[in-house]
């Protein structure tokens, strides 16, 4: 350890931080060493060389700040990993059939995961500089070149499953993972090792095959990119499988077996999901112009994809709804001023018209 937290054993150390991590809401923490892996690190290189991470450039531009703790911030020497739960009490899937309503993934459903894990990371970096002398601390969550998933079952909170999510025996596959480094020496935890056996349910439920392979993800096929990530016209080749879905993709980490350990009791209350979020309706989120799509989604995660992004993903929905119902809100977004949303009007309107029946 540096400076006055050499006086301090790092098992006390590392016991207390555990302790106080649960306290603000944690359900998951382990340790990892700082020190970058040169595995990990070639791991990502190859995927990004194969172009499997889309259009998400920053991945790229920032790869060597990715590759490990060490090469973000050198003065790193031990990495707090956290988990928080958002275990769903409802059935993910259960909306599958329901072409009425939308579809919105269980994390989207409540509060903005990046300010609630945030501010819980803030807290405990607090903590941890007020009771080790001299420590130094840096916070991340999901907006930084940091490799959680990794870090996470390096730190013993879990493995990374077939569907490259982290996966916990405890929490099943719903964690949102956040990360302190410091520059104290403690304890590390063992790796977690792999319990996802024989097991293929992730990659048989994924809709658009998103998987090349067990734990290798093409995230260009993906929902959740396509949703959210992607600009602009989504591939027609994908459209129809999106179905209902409009923010994001559950499938693949709702069928994991493992979610049968996860209690919906464990899951931060911050991420209950809001009434008007859970099933909401596509009549209704098409006539949504800017100003209401920022006042519904306010302190939302949604909010970030903007609403033109957001109602070219409900177009798309009501396009595989077959509901004559849509066919009013559709037609009057063919002339919207956003290229992509009138592209998705008048794909959506064609599907319409085809299932339609013939008087």
């Amino acid at each position: 350890m540096v400076n006055g937290a050499e006086t301090m054993p790092a098992r006390s150390v590392t016991a207390r931080i555990k302790a106080e991590a649960e306290r603000l809401g944690f359900a998951a923490c382990g340790i990892a060493p700082a020190a970058d892996d040169p595995v990990r690190a070639a791991r990502l290189e190859q995927w990004l060389a194969e172009g499997n991470h889309g259009a998400m450039e920053w991945m790229e531009t920032r790869f060597d700040h990715r590759k490990g703790p060490q090469s973000l911030w050198p003065a790193a020497r031990s990495v707090v990993a956290l988990g928080m739960s958002y275990a769903p009490a409802a059935d993910p899937l259960a909306l599958a059939a329901a072409t009425d309503r939308a579809r919105i993934s269980v994390y989207a459903q409540g509060a903005d995961y990046h300010d609630v894990v945030k501010r819980a990371l803030k807290a405990l970096a607090r903590w941890i500089v007020a009771e080790v002398p001299g420590a130094e601390v840096k916070v991340f969550v999901d907006t930084a070149p940091v490799m959680e998933k990794p870090l996470g079952q390096a730190a013993g909170i879990g493995w990374q499953g077939k569907h490259t999510n982290l996966v916990s025996r405890t929490h099943g596959s719903w964690l949102f993972l956040g990360a302190i480094y410091t520059s104290i020496a403690l304890e590390v935890d063992a790796t977690h090792g792999n319990h996802c056996g024989s097991c293929t349910a992730c990659q048989t439920a994924c809709p658009t095959d998103a998987f090349p392979a067990p734990y290798r993800l093409d995230a260009r096929r993906c929902i959740s990119y396509l949703t959210i990530e992607h600009k602009g016209p989504i591939p027609v080749e994908f459209r129809a499988a999106m179905g209902n879905r409009i923010y994001g993709c559950d499938d693949c980490l709702a069928v994991c077996p493992w979610n049968g350990f996860a209690g919906a009791a464990s899951a931060n209350k911050a991420f209950l999901p809001r009434a008007e979020l859970a099933a909401p309706r596509l009549a209704e989120l098409l006539a949504l112009d800017d100003a209401a799509f920022r006042a519904l989604f306010a302190g939302s995660p949604i909010k970030r994809i903007g609403r033109d992004r957001f109602v070219r993903n409900c177009l798309y929905a009501a396009g595989n709804s077959g509901l004559a119902a849509l066919m009013a809100p559709v037609q009057r977004l063919l002339a919207d001023p956003d290229p992509a949303v009138a592209d998705a009007a008048s794909w959506a309107l064609d599907r319409l018209v085809e299932v339609m029946p013939v008087p």
